[in-house]
């Protein structure tokens, strides 16, 4: 997105935040996602940060957090950016290998990323994650050890690993199908999950969700607000929210396309092109999915679990009961999918 359309959508953002029915309710977290928010002018950005803390005034202590893709931040941006209040920053580097960044189509190189974690340290960003992929095409063991080494030498307090996945309709889902596609084989990824359990724990970091770990006090609250089935505010083109109203809980997104949403925020129309009222049926499905990943497990109590489907599991060694609640074991983590329609 360049030129006109994006102080347009600045603009555009801010009214949204400024006429929101939402507006008065504090902000334990907030986060500046779903892209890259870094792209923008440093003065785009501190806008609708300003807008937002308008609106919805932070507690003491809150998480606030901004991506950031390590090709297009600097020194000055990020002082801007801490300066107005910013304490977090979630790094997007992917791999620190830049065959693998180029297949990935990403902007950034390897060497961005040792500068942006230095920039952010430098004026006072003391929260960093790190996001890296695994079983990326073509990508070996010894790669993924590689990409780890290099992570964990910057020492960020918080990681967050994930496994590629093949969305339908892109173009690695094409050349997927037409046997293109060089992925590393289950055994390889799950060895490669398993190396994210080992390095991780022995830096001295906590796993807490599948895909994520922290030192200590460092779990990022604004995915567990996610997990925990919380209420959440989105604002901008394509943003998700999910809110309690008189009906029950409503979860919408907003008009994905800059030019539409727009139009809709100028000229006073509904934002939102779909919503779905979350009855008790879809929210306990939900709680059971999100609450399985959390190494704390999936709370017993209401949740009206199937009594023979938890004790086949837990003979398969994929699930144990510990202080009321059910947690997926080292080996169920590789099936948490399975586990849950189980249970469900």
């Amino acid at each position: 997105m360049t030129g006109d359309i994006v102080e347009r959508t600045v603009r555009a953002i801010v009214g949204e935040i400024e006429r929101s029915p939402q507006r008065g309710r504090p902000a334990k977290a907030i986060f500046f996602g779903g892209g890259t928010p870094t792209y923008l002018q440093e003065s785009q950005l501190i806008r609708v940060f300003k807008a937002v803390l308008e609106a919805h005034p932070p507690l003491d202590g809150a998480e606030i957090t901004s991506e950031a893709n390590p090709g297009t931040v600097d020194m000055p941006k990020f002082k801007a950016m801490r300066l107005a209040g910013f304490n977090r920053i979630s790094l997007g580097a992917q791999s620190f290998l830049d065959s693998d960044l180029l297949t990935l189509g990403r902007v950034h190189r390897s060497g961005d990323i040792e500068r942006a974690v230095g920039a952010a340290r430098d004026v006072g960003f003391d929260n960093l994650n790190l996001d890296l992929m695994f079983a990326l095409p073509s990508q070996s063991p010894r790669g993924w050890q590689n990409n780890l080494d290099r992570a964990l030498s910057l020492e960020p307090q918080h990681l967050s690993l994930y496994c590629l996945t093949i969305e339908p309709n892109t173009a690695y889902y094409k050349l997927h199908l037409k046997g293109q596609l060089d992925l590393p084989d289950d055994e390889q990824q799950v060895a490669m999950y398993d190396e994210c359990l080992a390095r991780s724990r022995a830096a001295g970091y906590e796993q807490y969700e599948i895909s994520n770990f922290a030192l200590p006090g460092f779990e990022c609250r604004h995915n567990l607000c996610y997990w925990n089935a919380e209420e959440y505010i989105g604002y901008g083109p394509g943003a998700v929210g999910a809110t309690q109203t008189e009906l029950g809980r409503v979860r919408y997104t907003n008009l994905k396309h800059p030019d539409g949403y727009c139009n809709a925020v100028e000229q006073s129309l509904p934002l939102p092109f779909e919503s779905e009222l979350l009855n008790d049926d879809i929210l306990r499905v939900e709680r059971i999915m999100l609450g399985l990943r959390l190494n704390s497990g999936l709370p017993i109590d209401g949740m009206s679990l199937p009594g023979p489907a938890i004790k086949k599991l837990v003979s398969r060694d994929w699930i144990e009961e510990v202080g009321g609640a059910i947690r997926l074991t080292s080996s169920g983590r590789h099936f948490c999918s399975e586990v849950a329609l189980e249970l469900i």
